[in-house]
């Protein structure tokens, strides 16, 4: 094992991913940078669909003309399917060339991890790698719709919902929203506030003496069910996909959305019309956020150079790569680096050094179980029609984890 790139000789190593847009500018970038810097190594890209790569990887990873190095997605789904296969390398040794235990904080580094046994997710050993990157669940404002109303950009939640009153006093929609599709962001952006970074980790990584309501779901759907009733909510969201609230969002009706860090796509003026925050705790001092690296990197067992595959991974995670984010208009992680003077991007910088400094991270909470999404989305559809309760939509939950659990 070597981190001598330069002296492996001629190597080519083909690489599949599933990103597009800026994150495509973004790859394209970092493997002319590395190609630049070890003259020796050739770079094959093939871009692939993320349906296909996720539901073929398997299957390309056994093929001897299959990529080298690959996104998987994180969880039992793909990742954990591929390290329990024996499909791509234990990256233990590499983690301590390179100093990825002591540098990716923690609560990123578990999204990668597995028992050998492979009994349990997030722990264990490295089988995957994030990158200098990061998508987050926060809250997005209208910075021109606050200014109109004389209303401060929010720093609690308090102030949120303090906010969110003003501005339907003021005949506006205080948050936009969607229900015809069971969008769950404003969901999981609120269970962050009101659970632990310890519990929503140890819920999602199969620890069965953690309940739903203890990762504070039950709180989220009381707030949630609440915003609802007082008519905070964009008017008849039942019938809205989430594509036309978006739009309609952009176009300037609703002041407040709960989102996925890139998902507005937003460019010129917008960039400074659009704000973000990423709320603290409802209790306590520090930040806990929905966020992960846009996949997971792995190495296939069967290459033949896997130093300087590591090396490339190595690569993705430096302060070059999280540079190159930020001048992209993505989200950086894992350093601090220059970022374009504009509201949205300050915002979501800001955010991910502060869930950086205080290993604040949480997965996506559909990574408890294969059919956890669904579970939560028809479930927060039926609390907003109110047909069942805050309590037994933990219950639910707590009941498809376990079966998964118990196999």
């Amino acid at each position: 094992m070597s981190d001598d790139v330069a002296a492996a000789g001629d190597v080519t190593l083909k690489l599949s991913d599933f990103w597009s847009a800026a994150e495509e500018e973004w790859i394209v970038s970092l493997i002319d940078q590395f190609e630049t810097k070890y003259p020796n190594v050739t770079i094959e890209r093939t871009r692939e669909d993320w349906g296909q790569l996720t539901s073929t990887l398997n299957l390309q990873m056994q093929d001897a003309g299959g990529p080298d190095i690959a996104t998987a997605n994180n969880g039992w789904s793909s990742l954990g399917t591929l390290a329990k296969g024996n499909l791509v390398l234990n990256l233990d040794a590499y983690a301590e060339l390179y100093g990825w235990n002591e540098t990716v904080p923690t609560t990123i580094a578990r999204q990668n991890k597995f028992t050998t046994d492979f009994k349990t997710i997030g722990e264990g050993s490295w089988f995957g790698t994030p990158q200098a990157r990061a998508s987050l669940i926060g809250v997005y404002y209208n910075a021109d719709l606050l200014d109109q109303l004389g209303i401060d950009v929010p720093e609690t939640l308090d102030e949120l919902e303090t906010a969110a009153a003003a501005v339907k006093a003021a005949g506006e929609v205080p948050f936009s929203y969607s229900g015809l599709d069971g969008n769950t962001a404003a969901l999981l952006g609120l269970q962050a506030i009101y659970g632990t970074e310890g519990d929503i980790n140890d819920f999602v990584y199969g620890d069965p003496d953690v309940t739903a309501a203890d990762t504070g779901l039950t709180d989220a759907a009381t707030t949630l069910q609440e915003w609802s009733t007082k008519g905070w909510l964009t008017p008849n969201f039942e019938g809205i996909d989430y594509q036309t609230s978006l739009a309609d969002y952009l176009d300037g009706k609703g002041v407040f959305r709960f989102d996925y860090t890139g998902s507005l796509g937003l460019s010129g003026d917008q960039l400074n019309q659009f704000g973000y925050i990423q709320l603290p705790q409802a209790a306590g001092d520090t930040t806990v956020g929905v966020g992960a690296a846009p996949g997971a990197m792995v190495i296939s067992a069967k290459y033949e150079h896997p130093d300087v595959a590591a090396a490339f991974l190595d690569f993705l995670m430096s302060e070059e790569a999280s540079q190159t984010a930020a001048d992209l208009g993505l989200v950086p992680a894992l350093h601090e680096v220059e970022t374009p003077d504009v509201r949205s991007q300050q915002g979501e910088a800001a955010a991910t050094a502060t869930l950086d400094a205080d290993d604040g991270y949480v997965p996506y909470f559909d990574w408890a179980s294969p059919t956890m999404l669904d579970v939560l989305s028809q479930n927060t559809q039926l609390l907003l029609a109110g047909r069942t309760t805050p309590a037994d939509f933990s219950t639910a939950v707590d009941a498809d984890r376990d079966a998964f659990l118990a196999g």
